[in-house]
C-alpha cells in the first residue's frame, strides 16, 4: 500500500470536550482532500485559548488537509494573530531578506510587494532555498473590494498531476536558480542578505551550497541547484517542491518578457532557472505545470479575522489580482532545511 493510500486510511481522531466550542466544517474542493474549517460556537471563544488546548488536534488536522481555515473569530490586532500563531509554532520567522515588508511586529509582515493587477503564481514559501517554513498563516486584516483571493493548490495532486516523464526529468535533475543582482530590477544583494559585507555573504553562499561570481559595478551572480520534489518527513508523500513558476521566463506577461530580453542578455537576467544540469525547461513544458496548478487551485473570498493556516510543504499558495484597498499580514515558522531529511 501507499504511503498515500495509507495516509488515507488514517482516520481523524473524535474531538474532545475543548473543541465542542467549534464546529468543524471543510471547503468545497474540486479532488482530494479539502481544507478543513474551524468556526467557534459562540462569539466569545477566545482562539488563542483554544487553541492552546487543541494543538495536537491541529497538528494532526494540518497533516491530513494541509490547511486549516479559521473563520468567525474576534481577532482583533495583528499581535493578537502573532500571539495566536505563537502557541502552534514557538519559532516564528522574521528574518527573510527575500520579501523585504511592512514590519508589523516582530513576526508578522505584510505580504511581498506584487502590482495588484497581476496575479502572483503559485509556490510554495523558499522552495527555493535550502532552508524553509514548515507553516505558514495568512491573517485578513481587511479584505480587497474585489478580488484578492489567496488560492491553494495541493502539492501532492500537483506532483502527481503532471505528465510522469516531466516529474522523472525534474526529479532527476533538480532545478537550477540563477539570479543576477545589481542589475537595476529586483532587490539589490545588501537587502537579499541583509549585509554590506562581502565577505559575509561569500559565507552563507559557502555554507548553503550556492555558487557565487562577482561581476562588474558591485554586481553580483548565484546559482544554486535544489530539488524538484521532495517527500514530507511525517506524511511520507511526494509533494511537488520548486518555483519554476516565479523563476521562468515563459511565466511571465508577454509583454514583460519581450521588455526584459530587450533589456538584458538570457545571463544578465534578474532571475531566471534551469534544469539542474543547464538544459532549459521547455514553455510549454512550463505552460503544462501552470495547468496542473488552475486544474487544482481553491480559491475563497475572505472575510475580516480570517486566518488560514498552511503546512507549507503540502500547499503551494498564489494571490489573485484584486482592486480597492486590501490588509493581509502573514507568520511563518517551523524552520526546515535540506540537512533535516
Amino acid at each position: 500500500m501507499s504511503a498515500l493510500n495509507k495516509f488515507k486510511n488514517i482516520k481523524p481522531k473524535v474531538v474532545t470536550q475543548p473543541a465542542q466550542l467549534v464546529n468543524l466544517g471543510s471547503l468545497p474542493a474540486r479532488e482530494g482532500l479539502s481544507p478543513l474549517v474551524i468556526k467557534p460556537v459562540e462569539n466569545s471563544v477566545d482562539l488563542v485559548a483554544w487553541t492552546k488546548n487543541n494543538t495536537a488536534m491541529l497538528e494532526e488536522q494540518l497533516l491530513w488537509h494541509g490547511a486549516i481555515l479559521f473563520r468567525g473569530f474576534k481577532i482583533a490586532s495583528p499581535l493578537v494573530f502573532e500571539e495566536f500563531a505563537s502557541t502552534l509554532c514557538e519559532d516564528l520567522y522574521s528574518e527573510n531578506g527575500e520579501h523585504p515588508r511592512e514590519e508589523i511586529s516582530g513576526n508578522v509582515y505584510t505580504p511581498v510587494f506584487y502590482p495588484p493587477e497581476k496575479k502572483l503564481l503559485w509556490h510554495n514559501e523558499n522552495s527555493f532555498n535550502a532552508t524553509w517554513p514548515v507553516k505558514i498563516w495568512f491573517y485578513c486584516g481587511r479584505p480587497a473590494d474585489r478580488g484578492g483571493e489567496t488560492p491553494i493548490a495541493d502539492s501532492r495532486l500537483i506532483y502527481q498531476q503532471i505528465e510522469p516523464a516531466i516529474v522523472e526529468e525534474f526529479e532527476r535533475k533538480n532545478v537550477m536558480y540563477v539570479r543576477n543582482y545589481g542589475t537595476g530590477l529586483g532587490l539589490n544583494w545588501q537587502t537579499v542578505f541583509r549585509t554590506t559585507e562581502k565577505r559575509d555573504i561569500e559565507a552563507y553562499c559557502r555554507r548553503e551550497h550556492i555558487e557565487f561570481e562577482w561581476k562588474d559595478n558591485d554586481r553580483l551572480k548565484t546559482f544554486q541547484i535544489r530539488p524538484a520534489v521532495l517527500t514530507h518527513p511525517q506524511t511520507g508523500e511526494k509533494v511537488w517542491w520548486n518555483q519554476a513558476t516565479h523563476w521562468h521566463t515563459s511565466c511571465l506577461d508577454p509583454d514583460v518578457r519581450a521588455s526584459l530580453f530587450e533589456l538584458f542578455a538570457e545571463d544578465d537576467l534578474p532571475r531566471c532557472c534551469y534544469l539542474g544540469d543547464g538544459s532549459p525547461i521547455a514553455d510549454d513544458v512550463m505552460a503544462h505545470i501552470c495547468s496542473i496548478y488552475e486544474r487544482n487551485e481553491l480559491s475563497f473570498p475572505w472575510q475580516q479575522g480570517d486566518i488560514i493556516m498552511l503546512d507549507n510543504m503540502l500547499m503551494a499558495h498564489a494571490r489573485n489580482p484584486f482592486k480597492g484597498s486590501r490588509k493581509l499580514y502573514v507568520a511563518m515558522g517551523g524552520m526546515m532545511s535540506l540537512n533535516d531529511l
